[in-house]
């Protein structure tokens, strides 16, 4: 049986006790593959952040809060799975120095010093060694196809799933998604799919590879 991991959903990036930041993503494309690989048959690990989302029937669960937390969890198992796909909205920055206590409100600005965070797909060939299929997702508000097509070989991808993320009726926290599939050999345009749909059509290319 092949073995998949997947990522999904934000992450989030304390500052203090009681706030964070994060992003727009809702962890529905994610959890969409997890479902799809796991009625196709797959061995599904999804490793994810904080969504509303129920977790998906016969996948193994990993739950995480930070950009970090998802790192050292994949890491840790992506040896173990024949396909990585990465679909989570990972933070490119993090808080340099979270708050112990709250942070008050006193002056008119408060300046926060962020760092970059470990480049997760990035790491998966260079780092973590990674052989099998790798696939990363590309979520856009320019340049779509020369900025997949940047990642996909910078990254040592072999599939680039883009999308244009400025759409009202795709990408972030909706139910459909309009994505190109992007490969060293050039692109497939997809129309306008349910996130159900499109994970088929993911995992339909996984396949075929």
């Amino acid at each position: 049986m092949m073995k998949v991991l997947i990522t999904a959903g934000p992450t989030r990036e304390a500052i203090d006790p009681a706030r964070f930041i994060s992003n727009y993503s809702s962890g529905k494309m994610g959890y969409a593959l997890a479902n799809a690989c796991a009625h196709s048959e797959f061995e599904v690990l999804l490793i994810s952040g904080p969504t509303q989302l129920e977790v998906p029937i016969n996948c193994d669960y990993i739950p995480v809060e930070s950009a970090q937390e998802m790192y050292e969890a994949v890491e840790k198992h992506i040896h173990d799975v024949d396909v990585a796909i990465f679909s989570a909205a990972v933070a490119d920055y993090t808080y340099a120095s979270p708050a112990a206590q709250k942070i008050k409100k006193y002056g008119d600005t408060l300046i926060i010093e962020l760092e970059k965070t470990k480049d997760i797909l990035g790491s998966a060939r260079v780092e973590f060694d990674f052989k099998g299929i790798l696939i990363g997702f590309a979520a856009e508000t320019e340049n779509l196809l020369d900025n997949a097509r940047i990642k996909l070989e910078k990254k040592g991808c072999d599939l680039i799933v883009a999308n244009d993320i400025l759409r009202k009726d795709s990408g972030f926290n909706v139910d459909h998604n309009q994505a190109y599939l992007v490969t060293s050999t050039g692109h497939q345009e997809l129309p306008l799919l349910s996130k159900k749909a499109l994970a088929l059509a993911i995992i339909q290319w996984v396949q075929a590879h």
